[in-house]
């Protein structure tokens, strides 16, 4: 029997990771990417002497990337080394309070009963409320695909559904940390994990609540080379496994013949393939590479709300900031007022929160000398046509006064380049439409049975990966949704 062929529509992470189980599968895999480079949005971005990582920047579950070196029958240690963080991040409040996240369950919650009086024992029973979610979502929502029959069928299937209600998928993820905690600056910190994937703690179901338990039980890592190395040796075992990448190939449809994909067509011609595995936004794989077959669109996926999107910009400072670690979080000062202006205003709030990583704090060749690289963040909307150049020139300002009033030093005066990444920028580098980085929200309790499938139900052979379908965005996600639909391939 001839060698069955597998195209893959974009080099993101999830289409990397597909691509390395296909290929340990015995198919012939090919990958067709439209930027000259790997990665999607785990990318890099080099200028005078600074190396910035240019999209997520937290690693956890670093065991679904060891996974794919063993499923190929290699020592992922000869390949990818990372170390885990003792302190995942420092947290910096307007009022002046300062807590330092410690790795340690006990430690932390000590910090957290030291610097706001909220009892240690209310955290550790919050945390352990995480892990029940975990133990009961894991299983069903994040590594099986939630579209086929058979999933329901499963004993652990049905315990988790009997276990429906501790999940707390009814209340929202603020309304049930306000009930845990008294102390604001607490529930603040809580509220923050709904932005891990784009969401709103206003709205999102306090399910969300699972996502502490990713960090404070699995940790964070920082991979020894920074976080573009996980696609450069994800890259790297995928070649060794045969697999070919055609980079600054822009695909321009996919090849449907009698319900049945049959490649894509590309640069003017069609290239056949027994398999077709789209690791583009789904909107864009219908809306561009679908659009001659409008009848097989889901307008209810479609149409659904996007996830926030970011700003980014990436200084290089030519000071070292000794009180600052890898991952630094400036709270705003009105957490509320921060989400309705990104939800309801489809705007920036004055006072956003900031998030600030410096690579250089462990890689030291990321910067020069005395210098550190700020990778500087917030939380925007999608775009939906503001004025983005006008509220970048307003927020870079404000950003600065932020920052320099915390730190006690003129911010402004230390910048010796800059980038900055934009929702533009983000749909147009990475298909991701409206520059939305997660695809849908998930400010909706039945958010995770709304994502469209890993395996299209209307073509045959044509299964999707990527942060835009089940079960989600962020890197452990997306090697989830590699595996789910690489499963799905017979």
């Amino acid at each position: 029997m001839p060698q069955q062929k597998a195209v893959i529509i974009g080099a993101g992470i999830s289409g990397i990771a597909t691509a390395i189980r296909l290929a340990v599968k015995g198919y012939a895999v090919e990958v067709y990417e439209a930027n000259s480079y790997p990665g999607g949005k785990l990318s890099k971005i080099e200028q005078n002497g600074y190396r910035f990582d240019a999209g997520p920047s937290l690693f956890t579950m670093p065991q679904y990337v060891d996974e794919l070196f063993e499923l190929a029958g290699k020592n992922p240690a000869n390949y990818f080394g990372y170390q885990k963080l003792d302190l995942v991040c420092k947290y910096f409040y307007e009022d002046g309070t300062r807590l330092n996240a410690y790795a340690d369950t006990k430690q932390f919650a000590e910090e957290i009963e030291n610097k706001t009086g909220e009892p240690a024992a209310s955290v550790v029973k919050h945390l352990a409320n995480s892990s029940d979610i975990y133990s009961i979502t894991n299983h069903v929502f994040l590594e099986r695909s939630l579209h086929r029959f058979k999933t329901y069928l499963r004993w652990d299937t049905v315990r988790s559904i009997f276990r429906f209600p501790q999940i707390d998928p009814f209340r929202t993820m603020h309304k049930a940390n306000a009930s845990n905690f008294k102390d604001e600056r607490v529930v603040q910190f809580f509220d923050r994990y709904a932005t891990y994937n784009g969401s709103n703690p206003y709205q999102a179901p306090a399910t969300l609540n699972v996502i502490p338990h990713l960090e404070y039980h699995f940790g964070a890592y920082f991979p020894d080379g920074g976080m573009y190395s996980i696609t450069q040796n994800l890259v790297k075992l995928a070649e060794e496994l045969g697999v070919q990448f055609h980079y600054n190939y822009k695909v321009d449809e996919i090849v449907v013949i009698n319900g049945k994909a049959k490649g894509i067509r590309a640069k003017g011609e069609n290239i056949l393939a027994d398999v077709v595995v789209s690791n583009m936004d789904v909107w864009f794989t219908y809306k561009r590479l679908l659009s001659k077959h409008p009848q097989l669109h889901p307008k209810n996926i479609l149409s659904q709300e996007r996830s926030s999107s970011a700003l980014i910009f990436y200084w290089g400072i030519k000071k070292s900031f000794p009180e600052l670690d890898l991952h630094n979080i400036f709270f705003s000062a009105d957490y509320k007022t921060e989400f309705d202006h990104i939800w309801k205003q489809q705007d920036i709030y004055s006072d956003p929160t900031v998030y600030l990583n410096i690579s250089s704090k462990y890689k030291t060749d990321d910067a020069p000398n005395d210098c550190e690289n700020w990778f500087v963040m917030i939380n925007v909307p999608a775009n939906n046509g503001q004025d983005w150049d006008k509220l970048i020139a307003d927020v870079r300002e404000n950003i600065i006064d932020k920052l320099s009033k915390i730190l006690g030093e003129d911010i402004s005066q230390l910048i010796t380049c800059e980038n900055i990444l934009d929702p533009r920028g983000i749909e147009s580098k990475t298909s991701s439409y409206k520059g939305s980085i997660y695809g849908t929200s998930s400010n909706n309790q039945f958010a995770a049975f709304l994502r469209h499938a890993n395996k299209s139900s209307k073509v045959e052979g044509l299964y999707f990966c990527g942060g835009s379908v089940h079960p989600g965005g962020g890197i452990p996600l997306c090697l989830l949704s590699a595996k789910i639909a690489s499963k799905l391939i017979k």
